[in-house]
């Protein structure tokens, strides 16, 4: 049965029951003289924390991160950090708009916003790492956004383009690309440190889509229809997705010093490349990105060759 408390005259009495009777029940001299009843159970209940109480009524739980400090003991983070968290979220929004535009027949925005979030996806690692502002929350938030931005935004892309008019082919050839794009996330996350970070195992997301959005790109911008070529596109779109998740290395350029000091003539070599590519962005990006991924299968073949004759 609960029990309960009756402040009465200044004087608190205890019974067992509703039944009991005032005569029964003893009473006790308190400080307060405000009439309340307090209904209590069995046992004592732990006081929580106030801040405890603010934070569970919000409906979102804050979030905490286990980690380790410079002596290798066990800590506990609360939060997450913003600045880098924000260029992830805007290459998410970026993919997000890629999507909207392919499904609205926008496709010359539609490809030029994938190429905008590899900026933003590029810039989130870096300033993490200049910032000292790592987190595994911000790895996998980073994955997810690559998903959405270098997965599924240039399949669709190709798809609206010149896949669906290949029937249940041209949606089967979108997946195969969507599945490759996601298998090769999930292999990245689980090699961080164990492979050799001068290289990428297999083809990266933000190339292969570079490939896809910059083939819609540049043969949208002449007008050219992609029902005119929809084989050719499956051929790429398919070639894209296996090739992320092969076992051919790519070089990963994470070994370039950014933060040393370089000949005066590197930043004029920076400024005509900036000159070529804004000069014609469609055709010299797809160029570029073809290159990229034509130079893993080409020094593959090459090694090969030096095996076999050696």
């Amino acid at each position: 049965m609960p029990r309960f408390f009756i402040l009465w005259r200044g004087f608190w009495y205890k019974a067992s029951s509703p039944e009991d009777e005032l005569s029964s029940v003893v009473p006790v001299e308190i400080c307060q003289t405000r009439c309340k009843v307090l209904f209590m159970s069995e046992g004592p209940e732990d006081q929580k924390p106030a801040g405890d109480n603010l934070e569970s009524l919000l409906p979102i739980d804050e979030h905490i991160e286990e980690g380790q400090d410079a002596e290798g003991r066990k800590v506990r983070h609360r939060g997450i950090y913003l600045l880098p968290n924000l260029f992830t979220t805007a290459n998410l929004f970026a993919g997000f708009y890629s999507i909207i535009n392919a499904m609205n027949g926008n496709f010359y925005v539609a490809a030029a916003a994938v190429f905008v979030a590899m900026v933003l996806d590029g810039l989130d690692g870096r300033v993490a790492r200049l910032t000292n502002t790592q987190s595994a929350f911000g790895a996998e938030y980073d994955s997810l956004s690559d998903m959405v931005a270098f997965g599924v935004a240039p399949a669709l892309l190709a798809f609206e383009w010149a896949l669906g008019s290949m029937g249940k082919v041209g949606w089967m050839v979108a997946f195969i690309y969507v599945a490759g794009a996601a298998l090769r996330l999930a292999r990245f996350n689980t090699q961080i440190g164990s492979v050799d970070k001068r290289y990428f195992i297999g083809l990266a997301s933000p190339a292969a889509a570079g490939v896809v959005a910059g083939t819609v790109w540049a043969f949208s911008d002449f007008g050219i229809k992609g029902s005119n070529m929809s084989f050719a596109v499956a051929l790429l779109v398919a070639a894209a997705g296996c090739l992320m998740v092969s076992n051919i290395k790519y070089y990963s350029f994470k070994d370039l010093d950014l933060k040393g000091r370089v000949p005066f003539v590197a930043i004029l070599a920076v400024v005509l490349v900036f000159a070529v590519v804004f000069s014609d962005p469609p055709r010299i990006l797809l160029l570029i990105f073809l290159a990229y991924a034509a130079s893993g299968p080409i020094q593959y073949l090459l090694q090969l060759r030096r095996r076999k004759s050696a």
